[in-house]
């Protein structure tokens, strides 16, 4: 794996890996995943990847936002074909950033010479939305606990969209507005304002994660 630059967004535990191709007259080739290479990073020492998943989103998909303890579990994204926008938001109680939310644009980038990782800690509740048809694949530093998770209503009015893209924030409001494809699960998410209040927000204490 040829890992060539690593960047912080807003929330600076968030990374954004870019890992180089080989590429020629046929297309390319990349290793897009080689475990001692990612865990040998300073903001990955420590995590260890056991589970993998792939998800499949038609057109005006949106998903989220998700977060899960006992065990955390941080997240390595990336988009195997389309275009999927990822959205983070900050849930650690305490943090001068939380309630924030930022979106990254990542579609697929098929004819250049690198791809990308998006890298998402516990502490942040996770999800994306989908202009097109799309497929991702993302790392799990923990395996998937159905009674230890809970999510954001990604429609919650209460999330501060002041940092946010504001190309992206146009889109995701769109998508809203024509119809959004969503989950049961996630159009009955938390308000920030009710997460805060349940007990269970105390598993993302700023400064302990």
């Amino acid at each position: 794996m040829k890992i060539i630059e690593v960047k912080s967004l807003y929330f600076p535990e968030v990374k954004v890996i870019r890992y180089g191709r080989f590429c020629d007259s046929r297309g390319y080739f990349s290793e897009h995943f080689r475990k001692s290479e990612l865990l040998s990073l300073s903001f990955l020492s420590g995590y260890d990847f056991v589970q993998c998943n792939e998800s499949y989103s038609r057109p005006r998909t949106i998903r989220g936002l998700h977060f899960q303890w006992q065990p955390y579990q941080g997240k390595l994204v990336r988009t195997v074909f389309g275009r999927m926008v990822d959205l983070v938001l900050d849930i650690r109680k305490g943090s001068p950033t939380y309630g924030k939310i930022i979106a990254y644009d990542m579609p697929a980038n098929n004819e250049g010479d690198y791809g990308e990782w998006i890298w998402i800690p516990p502490g942040f509740a996770h999800g994306n939305f989908y202009t097109e048809l799309t497929k991702i694949e993302y790392f799990c530093t923990g395996e998937y606990s159905p009674t230890t998770e809970a999510g954001v209503n990604p429609a919650a009015s209460d999330i501060d969209w002041s940092v946010c893209d504001i190309e992206l924030r146009r889109e995701f409001l769109e998508i809203l507005k024509e119809g959004a494809l969503i989950s049961e699960k996630d159009r009955k998410g938390f308000s920030l304002k009710d997460w805060l209040s349940d007990n269970r927000s105390d598993n993302f204490l700023y400064g302990s994660l």
